[in-house]
């Protein structure tokens, strides 16, 4: 049975970026296109990890992290795959829940292994 993955990302074309290349890794794929769209799409099915963006329309993503505590998806890890590079964002990520920051622009293979390791725990 294939781990699902939530993409949450304003960007149509990094959410594509992102979804072929956890496709071709094996992973099935939610997408969602803001943290708004993403809290109505926490719906009991089964998510093994979640990557977002940070900043997006409607609710970013660290709002999104944050919302997600408050639900049955509170142990779900969450990649944050963003521009945002300063300390003080990535504080602010790792305070609300996110387990793994990487900075756009990025590496397929980087995401893929990154979310192979956390599927696994």
């Amino acid at each position: 049975m294939s781990k699902t993955v939530m993409i949450v990302e304003d960007s149509s074309s990094f959410r594509t970026v992102v979804k072929m290349a956890l496709q071709k890794a094996g992973y099935a794929i939610v997408e969602a296109v803001d943290g708004q769209d993403a809290c109505e799409k926490l719906d009991g099915r089964k998510l093994n990890l979640i990557v977002c963006d940070v900043n997006m329309p409607r609710m970013d993503g660290i709002s999104f992290v944050k919302h997600m505590q408050a639900t049955n998806y509170r142990f779900t890890p969450v990649i944050m795959l963003t521009t945002e590079s300063q300390e003080s964002k990535k504080a602010e990520g790792r305070a609300a829940g996110v387990r793994a920051w990487i900075t756009k622009p990025f590496q397929p293979s980087q995401l893929v292994d990154a979310v192979s390791k956390l599927c696994m725990a």
